[in-house]
């Protein structure tokens, strides 16, 4: 059995500093959330990528721990890929989990089984692309744990197939896209931080992610604006920045913010699920939500502007220092809250 002492023994503290830090809502010093963390480079890569027919595509993912364990899925966001969890997948593997890392459509090694296929990207498609991974790999509940494009889609799941879900790690709290509301301007600093998704509307902004060097430079801008007090090495961007060669990392990446601003359509299969998620549903299930302090898109208030749709057991943990990519920059503090959430 997986136990708090056993999981803080593996994170490299004491039994009694990982019960302290476990006990209510947590604040981890900056400092602590690093030093708890393996090396920079402690895991360099993947060993190696699996591919698996799943719904309309074909997925990469990386996969570590016991076949027979409990499953947890991790989800990247934009513009990452399944390196994000390479420090956390060997943790929690280390505890006896099955840990499954997709890449998400129009990313890495995933591909469309047909080229007449959509390039479909908005967020109730991203969703159940998940549950298609989940029959395929025969995996009826899975912990689902993710962050940016990864948190919106795992918290799809939870609220509209709750029974698929054991329990919900979402860096950034409830990022269901409500289509009405994303009408409504924001105040102009949130705006800035946005500045791609307006880009990405426009036909040069089309034209950049097409081109392979305009895109390694908007991509590593990205990086390096949300991320503030991360120091990570060239190498660190470009294992990530492969996975950005994808035929249809252009095609996907433009429809997600298009289809998010209500600029372009997307499949009318996909309409049932988008009104349940448009009246903004509850999430049930176990959930620990996790705020980045440096994270430029963290809403003010501790969590308190989500709080209200969660309904299942709940714990709110705030990461001082951290930006967005949290995973990669805390793994120790993400791969404990997954095991938290597993247990509430």
């Amino acid at each position: 059995m997986i136990g708090r002492r056993s999981f803080g023994k593996a994170l490299g503290v004491g039994a009694g500093a990982a019960a302290a830090g476990l006990a209510g809502p947590w604040s981890v010093p900056a400092a602590a959330a690093h030093a708890t963390a393996p090396a920079p480079g402690a895991h360099r890569a993947f060993a190696r990528t699996k591919q698996i027919r799943a719904g309309v595509l074909d997925v990469g993912y990386a996969e570590l721990g016991p076949a027979h364990g409990p499953v947890v899925i991790c989800l990247h966001g934009w513009p990452y890929d399944i390196h994000s969890y390479v420090d956390v997948a060997p943790l929690l593997a280390g505890q006896g989990y099955r840990v499954i890392v997709p890449y998400l459509r129009g990313h890495g090694t995933t591909r469309f089984l047909s080229a007449r296929t959509f390039r479909n990207a908005q967020q109730s498609a991203i969703a159940m692309d998940v549950i298609a991974l989940m029959d395929a790999l025969k995996t009826e509940r899975a912990v689902l744990a993710g962050f940016d494009w990864g948190s919106r889609t795992a918290d799809i799941v939870a609220a509209l197939r709750p029974e698929r879900c054991k329990a919900l790690v979402s860096v950034s709290g409830y990022l269901v896209t409500n289509l009405e509301a994303n009408l409504k301007p924001l105040a102009p600093k949130a705006e800035l931080a946005w500045w791609y998704q307006y880009y990405f509307s426009t036909e040069r902004g089309r034209l950049a992610l097409e081109d392979k060097t305009l895109r390694h430079d908007l991509t590593r801008l990205v990086w390096d604006t949300v991320s503030p007090t991360w120091d990570f090495d060239d190498a660190t961007f470009e294992r990530t920045a492969a996975a950005f060669d994808n035929p249809d990392y252009a095609a996907i990446v433009v429809h997600n913010y298009r289809w998010r601003l209500s600029l372009a359509d997307g499949e009318r299969r996909y309409d049932g699920p988008e009104k349940r998620l448009a009246a903004r549903p509850t999430i049930s299930v176990p959930t620990v939500t996790l705020d980045a302090e440096r994270d430029p898109f963290t809403a003010p208030g501790g969590g308190a502007s989500y709080r209200d749709r969660f309904t299942g057991p709940y714990e709110h943990r705030t990461l001082p220092g951290i930006g967005h990519n949290v995973p990669q920059e805390a793994p120790a503090a993400f791969a404990r809250a997954v095991m938290d959430a597993d247990h509430l």
